[in-house]
């Protein structure tokens, strides 16, 4: 299975909002909550993010199997949507798509969070170098995990 890493086209933009509402519905699914923003982003709303964000893909057989965005503000480089088609998981996509999205930030300095209940998530991203620093409480049910990752990790 050849997989391609590569900078994702304001075309690619239908695919990758399907392949994100599917790809975050176990999310949805594991804090019993449909409203979360990567399920409620709208076409137009990604779009926009081409101007200001480094989009990527994973292809395989030209099929679009991963996604991950990134934007640089005040020297951080703020990773988000990484997501992998669920029948491609745990063949190594996502950790492919964060090493080349850190490839191409010149950062020192890296930044990213999820939900505090995703476990996997979590592991995967300390696997790759990030600590966790910080929590924040959005309810009584629901907080977010922040981890970070400086360049000389």
């Amino acid at each position: 299975m050849e997989i391609a890493i590569t900078r994702a086209s304001i075309s690619d933009a239908t695919t990758i909002l399907a392949l994100q509402k599917l790809a975050y519905r176990s999310e949805a699914e594991l804090y019993n909550d449909f409203n979360i923003e990567p399920l409620l982003q709208t076409l137009e709303q990604l779009e926009q993010q081409f101007d200001d964000h480094i989009i990527l893909k994973a292809v395989i057989n030209d099929k679009i199997v991963g996604s991950v965005r990134a934007i640089e503000r005040d020297g951080t480089c703020y990773i988000g949507k990484l997501m992998v088609s669920p029948e491609c998981q745990n063949h190594g996509i996502g950790k492919l798509l964060m090493r080349q999205i850190e490839a191409l930030q010149p950062h020192s300095r890296f930044e990213l969070f999820t939900g505090f209940k995703s476990e996997r998530n979590i592991a995967l991203y300390q696997k790759l170098g990030y600590q966790i620093y910080c929590e924040r409480v959005i309810s009584p049910e629901f907080s977010l995990i922040y981890l970070e990752k400086n360049r000389s990790s």
